[in-house]
């Protein structure tokens, strides 16, 4: 097989409005059928991924909270890949009055309408943590960590090298996981700064994309170029 392991964001690309089609399940089931690996690599808090996504077992692997939680479904390990948020900077973002304001084992979370006060704060209390947009969230965690991070834990846990996997994605915070991936396609619905990165854009959108995407890998019908060196 020319690729081995599927990595895919979630909300944008293989859902929408939090929802999976049935026929994105049962494409991604039929990927795994030679033996290919299936990541699920999202910005979500796996908490909060279990309640809106109850396949989460379909997975070898997810990467969550952008690329600061590592966990295996089939037996439920857990593998933290960033420290803990600092305190002082999540009492300083309440006395600012940022909500909402979601809290992760690696991650803090936020709307991007609080963007300057979250910077600022970083600033103010000399922080080594970095911002990180999401279509319309801010995610703050430390510069040596994200998505394509998170990716390579995964991959090194299946001894899988990085130009044996498809990515898809939608978002700004995809651009790293693009980076990391031998090939990667953004869906229709994607932003156009992913796209410009993308070796393919699928003609539809979110799961559907996802699915248009698969029935490539199955076919081997996919580009034989690599990733670009640029964004021109």
């Amino acid at each position: 097989m020319r690729f081995l392991a599927l990595a895919t964001d979630f909300d944008g690309t293989i859902a929408q409005h939090g929802n999976v089609n049935d026929s994105t399940l049962a494409a991604l089931k039929r990927l795994q059928e030679p033996g290919r690996k299936l990541i699920l690599v999202t910005g979500r808090e796996l908490s909060d991924l279990s309640k809106v996504f109850p396949h989460t077992k379909l997975f070898d692997w997810i990467v969550a909270e952008n690329g600061a939680l590592l966990y295996r479904p089939a037996t439920e390990e857990i593998k933290v890949l960033a420290p803990e948020p600092p305190k002082p900077f999540i009492d300083l973002l309440r006395e600012c009055g940022v909500h909402p304001l979601s809290i992760g084992r690696g991650i803090v979370a936020t709307s991007e309408s609080y963007k300057e006060v979250v910077l600022q704060a970083i600033k103010q209390l000399g922080l080594d943590l970095q911002v990180i947009l999401n279509k319309g969230d801010v995610m703050v965690l430390p510069y040596n960590v994200d998505k394509a991070t998170g990716l390579r834990a995964a991959l090194t846990e299946q001894q899988i090298a990085s130009d044996a996997v498809v990515g898809v994605g939608d978002a700004e915070n995809d651009v790293a996981l693009c980076k990391a991936c031998g090939f990667f396609a953004a869906v229709a619905n994607a932003l156009p700064l992913l796209k410009k990165c993308a070796h393919l854009v699928t003609k539809s959108s979110h799961g559907a994309g996802v699915e248009e995407l698969i029935e490539q890998i199955l076919a081997d019908t996919l580009p034989q170029h690599r990733r670009k060196r640029t964004h021109d």
